[in-house]
C-alpha cells in the first residue's frame, strides 16, 4: 500500500492529503474558505485565457440571454411562501372537524366518508380517510373477483 504524501493547501497553508482520484491537480483542503479560494482562482485562469475574455459580452451573447429570459418569464422571481399551497389538507383538520370534508373532496364524496367517520368510536375509517388506506374488505372483495 503506498503512503499518500500531504500536500500543502495554496488557500490556507496547512497541510493536507488530496483526495486520491484528484491528487494530480488538487492544490486546496477542503476547507470551506480555501473552496472558495480554489474556485475564484479557476474563474481567474479561465477568464485570463484570450478566447474566453469575451465569452459574456458582446451583443450575439446578449440577444442569447434576452431569448432565453423570454422563454422562461418569472425565473428569478421567488415564488410565495410554501406553506401557501401544501400538497395535502392537515390531517388535524379532518380529526378536529369530523363532520366537514377538506376542500380536496367533493361534498358528496365528502358526506359519505365523513359520516362514516361521524359514528362513535370509529377510529380506524378516520386513519382509512386520511391516509387513503383501502380497507382489508375491499381488498379481499377485489381479490375474490380475480
Amino acid at each position: 500500500m503506498t503512503r499518500q504524501r500531504q500536500r500543502k493547501c495554496l488557500g490556507c497553508g496547512m497541510l493536507f492529503r488530496p483526495d486520491p482520484r484528484n491528487v494530480r491537480h488538487q492544490r486546496y483542503c477542503c476547507q470551506a474558505a480555501c473552496r472558495q479560494a480554489s474556485k475564484a482562482a479557476s474563474q481567474r485562469r479561465w477568464l485570463s485565457q484570450p478566447e474566453n475574455q469575451d465569452y459574456f459580452r458582446g451583443a450575439e451573447n446578449v440577444v442569447r440571454v434576452q431569448r432565453w429570459r423570454g422563454e422562461h418569464p418569472g425565473y428569478w422571481r421567488h415564488p410565495g411562501s410554501p406553506a401557501a399551497g401544501a400538497l395535502q389538507d392537515d390531517c388535524r383538520y379532518v380529526l378536529n372537524n369530523p363532520g366537514r370534508a377538506p376542500a380536496c373532496c367533493s361534498s358528496r364524496e365528502g358526506d359519505a366518508l365523513f359520516e362514516e367517520m361521524r359514528q362513535e368510536g370509529n377510529l380506524i375509517a378516520a386513519r382509512n380517510a386520511v391516509c387513503q388506506i383501502v380497507p382489508e374488505r375491499d381488498v379481499q372483495l377485489a381479490a375474490r373477483r380475480l
